[in-house]
């Protein structure tokens, strides 16, 4: 079904995209396409078995008026709670797709200013641009993304995801406007993807502690993607209560972002990250390539004194397990503070890591910058690779080239097997 006319400028398309995509559905299905042309709209609701296809020219431009997103019962930041209605939403429905060269554009900038100055006058979070919950057999292809209200995609408890040759382009200082944060999903693959935000560009979760059901995030593959700007390249955590499980990362570019593979959790959250791979990665102008945080303080509860405390604490069963973390053929240049800062708890140490072919040189006028947000670790340039309460693993082939001190620093580590050198080809 084809939506014929676009509405003038002052009009909302809302009622007539709508009734497009439910007279669709009710027929079983189909492709409901967006012509070229300006079609200003507030939330729309996506139904089983509707591709939603916006032509070469088409954008879809969300109003950003509170009350065209009602609230909606959904996921957000690990809370489930009342939140404003995804531009884009879908709850329970199968075979959604949402495909074609047009944009799609959130109208960030007005509920930015709101989040940043006026937060109070925010009746529920801000609307994610693509919120699809509960949903099997979801793709997105080809669409351009840009000024996402907040995050831009988000599957949440969702199965069979497909997300590939997207576009996302959020200012690099818009409020968590992450890129695509799977969330409790299975079996999801991304690739080709340029992505270019505010926040992580892609951010694997599970939930928190306060998230009533614990659903592992697992079986999913990022490759052949390109990502500049951001807090993080790829990003494991914080909310990780459920688990994230059998997780592959190939043939990225990272550019600009403040961290490149980051897992990031806390005492309290408990769940495990197992089973991570990654190959054939390129970095360029980041603060730290790879970092793994147990103490990580952001959010509500970060604070918490036991949140950083290094000493070993009691395991129960919101003690974070890490193991499983294997990486090879990555190369970082015009890297700023640390070459790689990798910890687990002490109570809870990190296991079997590997790190095999890593090459990492530093920029010539590097940014004093923390490697990770933890109590404790002090901005810094030029470090050398960090490692604490690791047990087994081994680094190997690795070069760092331009440390201002040590290569290599460890500590509590057991059973662990260095071939790291410097510059001066000191063997470590």
């Amino acid at each position: 079904m084809e939506i014929t006319e676009p509405p003038a400028a002052a009009d909302l398309a809302t009622a007539r995209l709508q009734r497009a995509i439910d007279e669709a559905a009710t027929r079983g299905g189909g492709r409901v396409v967006v012509p070229a042309g300006v079609h200003r709209t507030g939330a729309l609701r996506l139904r089983t078995g509707i591709d939603l296809h916006l032509e070469a020219g088409a954008l879809l431009q969300f109003v950003p008026e509170p009350e065209l997103y009602p609230a909606v019962q959904a996921r957000w930041e690990g809370a489930v709670g009342l939140v404003h209605s995804p531009c884009l939403y879908a709850q329970g429905e199968k075979d959604v797709s949402i495909t074609g060269l047009g944009t799609i554009d959130g109208g960030g900038q007005a509920w930015w200013d709101t989040f940043r100055h006026r937060r109070a006058e925010l009746a529920h979070p801000r609307p994610t641009l693509i919120g699809l919950h509960g949903c099997t057999r979801v793709t997105i292809r080809d669409v351009a993304l840009r000024n996402s209200p907040a995050w831009t995609v988000h599957p949440a408890l969702c199965d069979d995801v497909t997300i590939s040759s997207i576009r996302i382009s959020n200012p690099a200082d818009s409020p968590n406007t992450d890129g695509i944060d799977p969330e409790s999903c299975r079996n999801v693959r991304i690739s080709d993807c340029h992505i270019d935000v505010g926040d992580d560009c892609i951010a694997i979760k599970s939930g928190t502690e306060h998230t009533p059901e614990r659903v592992a995030s697992e079986n999913i593959v990022i490759t052949n993607c390109t990502m500049v700007h951001g807090h993080g390249g790829v990003v494991i955590g914080s909310e990780m209560s459920g688990s994230v499980r059998n997780v592959v990362i190939s043939n990225c570019v990272f550019q600009g972002t403040d961290r490149g593979i980051r897992v990031k959790t806390r005492r309290g959250r408990g769940g495990a990250v197992e089973d991570v791979r990654v190959t054939g990665v390129v970095m360029d102008d980041v603060l730290c390539p790879i970092t793994v945080n147990p103490f990580y303080f952001c959010g509500p509860d970060g604070k918490d004194p036991h949140v950083g405390d290094r000493s070993a604490r009691e395991v129960d069963g919101g003690t974070p397990q890490i193991r499983g973390l294997h990486l090879a053929h990555v190369t970082a240049k015009n890297v700023h503070a640390s070459a790689g800062h990798l910890f687990g708890l002490p109570e809870a140490p990190l296991v079997d890591l590997t790190i095999d072919d890593f090459l990492v040189s530093f920029a010539a006028d590097p940014r004093p910058s923390s490697p990770e947000m933890a109590a404790g670790v002090e901005p810094r340039t030029r470090s050398g690779i960090e490692l604490g309460f690791l047990s087994g693993g081994a680094l190997r082939r690795v070069r760092v080239s331009g440390a201002d001190g040590d290569v290599v620093t460890t500590h509590a580590c057991e059973g662990v097997d260095l071939d790291v050198r410097g510059s001066d080809d000191r063997h470590v």
